[in-house]
């Protein structure tokens, strides 16, 4: 029998579920916690050599992978769009789906109405009502992205008609935007959502079922009825590093945080968000919260996968500073999505 540490993040969502089932099933792996900015500022690199299993983002993967065990062998069953997919790099899968999330509408029905539908649609409840845009930190870049799949082109990072189209969409809407939510990351806006009436809609944001039924989450806008949704997928998975000498019991444990049993049962009931096809199909698991999985299913079997090479996160990190200096009006767009191709081409010349 192992004793083994794990890094998650922190919050209801990343961590009490993996907290309670270790506990409970008696297994010796015990769980640390660091903010989701924690896994940005630290290279994968450190915390390999400090833990034995990590909750990770897709995109980490490119930096992520020679750290990592495959753990091809664990997976069984069906599981939400491209969650399994996007942990798949080079012929193997590099962690397990364990939660699964993307980039929704957020509303106050309330406040708002009925949710829009289409991206015309929010612009004009924009004029009605307080509407916010995701763009804090890596937000800026992933919101651009979500519009410009919805819009029909999934980015390339070039300069093109529809990447214009996409910042000018969201220029148009920061225009009108509560200043003080331009600083607000998807936590803190829902957070406000629920505490008081200053947001009535977010059209683009990582759904969050613990905010719900407060908060209506439905599918993210299209351009026209029945395009796709465009959405960047999140989520995270269970990665095992290389120092790990996993034993049976700890292989088993993992195969049983995705197993129906638990992604149906024991990780809603402990905050967790699950990844598992049949636990987002469940009428039982819908009821609790307002058909947030059911609302949004579609959503999050349409979304798009980042890119998953080196160097990945470090240009989302400055593609997000130069999207948001074009949507708050200091730089033009073309100047804008000039450098961030040149961004891009940097990662591809390294």
């Amino acid at each position: 029998m192992g004793s083994y540490r794990g890094l998650t993040w922190d919050h209801p969502r990343g961590r009490d579920a993996l907290v309670e089932a270790s506990v409970r099933r008696g297994i010796d792996l015990v769980w640390e916690v660091q903010p989701l900015s924690g896994f940005e500022s630290t290279p994968i690199s450190e915390l390999a050599e400090r833990y034995d299993v990590i909750v990770l983002d897709h995109p980490h993967l490119g930096d992520a992978k020679e750290h990592l065990q495959p753990v091809d062998e664990l997976l069984e069953g069906e599981f939400v769009g491209p969650s399994v997919a996007s942990y798949r790099l080079d012929g193997h899968l590099w962690a397990l789906p364990l939660d699964a999330a993307t980039q929704v509408a957020a509303t106050r029905t309330d406040l708002a109405g009925p949710p829009p539908r289409l991206w015309r649609e929010v612009v004009e409840l924009s004029r009605a009502a307080p509407v916010a845009l995701s763009v804090a930190g890596p937000h800026a870049l992933l919101t651009f992205s979500s519009i410009s799949v919805a819009l029909g082109e999934e980015p390339t990072f070039a300069p093109t008609d529809t990447a214009h189209r996409a910042l000018e969409l969201m220029t148009d809407l920061t225009t009108r935007a509560p200043r003080h939510t331009r600083s607000l990351d998807p936590i803190a806006l829902l957070d406000t959502m629920v505490a008081d009436d200053t947001i009535a809609h977010c059209p683009l944001i990582y759904g969050y079922v613990n905010y719900a039924p407060t908060v209506t989450f439905t599918d993210a806008p299209s351009e026209r009825p029945g395009s796709r949704p465009g959405s960047t997928i999140g989520g995270t998975g269970l990665a095992i590093t290389r120092r790990c000498r996993p034993t049976a019991e700890l292989l088993d444990h993992l195969r049983w945080l995705l197993s129906a049993t638990a992604q149906e049962m024991f990780v809603p009931q402990y905050s967790g968000q699950p990844a598992r096809l049949s636990a987002w199909t469940s009428d039982a698991v819908n009821v609790r919260t307002g058909d947030f999985y059911r609302g949004t299913l579609r959503t999050i079997s349409e979304a798009w996968v980042r890119p998953r090479q080196p160097g990945y996160i470090e240009f989302q990190t400055a593609a997000s500073e130069v999207a948001r200096d074009v949507v708050y009006g200091e730089v033009t767009a073309t100047a804008g999505l000039d450098r961030i191709a040149t961004l891009w081409k940097g990662i591809g010349d390294e």
